[in-house]
């Protein structure tokens, strides 16, 4: 039987070089699309890291985790809407399996 829905993870990096507002307004911005699309079980956010290594050129990062509920489909979308977002530098959507 088809998978109706199940259980992913999001992590993003977005550049710790745009100002405070900005990166509110990402993480804000990717929480209220969960949201609409799933059901957002955590957030949270681990602020401004050192990157492991250099990408375009910066070495911090803002990390943002998410877990959600929601169908298969969904992660595609979620993931197209990271690379097409100017500030972030990384994505990675992970399903957690049963």
């Amino acid at each position: 039987m088809a998978k109706v829905t199940g259980k992913y993870e999001a992590m993003y990096v977005i550049d710790a070089a745009l100002a405070e507002e900005n990166i509110a307004s990402i993480v804000e911005n990717f929480k209220s699309l969960v949201e609409q699309k799933a059901t957002l079980t955590e957030v949270s956010e681990w602020g401004k890291r050192r990157l492991a290594y250099p990408i375009n050129h910066k070495n911090e990062g803002y990390y943002v985790l998410m877990t959600f509920e929601s169908a298969p489909a969904f992660p595609a979308e979620l993931e197209r809407r990271f690379n097409i977002t100017d500030g972030v530098i990384r994505s990675l959507v992970v399903d957690l399996g049963e």
